[in-house]
């Protein structure tokens, strides 16, 4: 039988993605490693502790608000066929293609004063930017949902809201915790739209372009490492804990 290399190669030529995307983060936690003074003197920095946790609550908010929202819209656009379908997938698409800048100048044009250099300024623009995640993982997830399920489920007197509870929500939970998990580590990592609606209170990702303008590259490192640090510590967890409840599942 004739050796199939195909798979090996794919493998050999996705690798360079994987290592150019690993090695910039073995890189700066070496580089931070020979200058651990800097890092505990961040540590014990108050205003950088107080951007963490601003970044921390805006980014569990902003995935707890687009999951609110977000899952009731990807069931209906898995589920009914309706005039404008294409324009409001379209809609909810928008935000992935347009620039941060853009997306800040837009919301402050829209809502002024009332997002201006406040915690709802943050969510705001964390919002628009990380929503599409939590929606369009919904839809796929109630997608793979065989609707018969829940017809089965009426037949036997069930109200489509129960159904929906008890049928289809469940087994479309994994798809919508990696969309609430995507939706999170994408608002965590937003700058370019908090920069113009809310420099204030500071988040963490604003914080280290404000040390980077101001002191350069060394003062800007620590506080990256630790956002790096701590962003990847509970991005992995939540992806172990929700393939785990899949495995369990199945």
């Amino acid at each position: 039988m004739k050796r199939d290399y195909t798979v090996a190669f794919f493998a050999i030529m996705g690798s360079f993605i994987v290592l150019y995307i690993a090695i910039p983060l073995i890189v700066i936690f070496l580089k931070q490693a020979s200058d651990w003074g800097m890092l505990v003197k961040t540590l014990h920095d108050e205003l950088v502790i107080k951007a963490l946790k601003n970044s921390l609550l805006t980014a569990t908010a902003t995935a707890l608000i687009s999951l609110l929202f977000g899952v009731p819209l990807g069931y209906v656009l898995a589920r009914k066929d309706f005039k404008g379908k294409s324009l409001v997938q379209a809609i909810v698409d928008v935000p992935i293609v347009i620039p941060h800048s853009v997306v800040g100048i837009m919301l402050l044009v829209t809502f002024s004063s009332a997002i201006l250099d406040s915690y709802a300024g943050i969510i705001a623009a964390m919002l628009f930017v990380s929503a599409p995640f939590a929606i369009n993982a919904a839809r796929d997830g109630f997608l793979a949902v065989d609707e018969e399920l829940e017809h089965v489920a009426r037949t036997l007197g069930a109200s489509r809201l129960r159904a929906f509870f008890s049928i289809a929500l469940p087994m479309a939970f994994p798809a919508i915790a990696s969309g609430a998990i995507m939706t999170w580590a994408r608002a965590i990592s937003e700058v370019g739209a908090i920069l113009i609606v809310a420099y204030y209170p500071k988040t963490a990702q604003v914080l280290v372009m404000e040390y980077f303008n101001n002191y350069g590259l060394r003062a800007s490192r620590p506080i990256s490492v630790i956002l790096i640090g701590m962003s990847l510590t509970i991005f992995v967890v939540l992806r172990w804990l929700v393939g785990r409840r899949a495995n369990a599942g199945s």
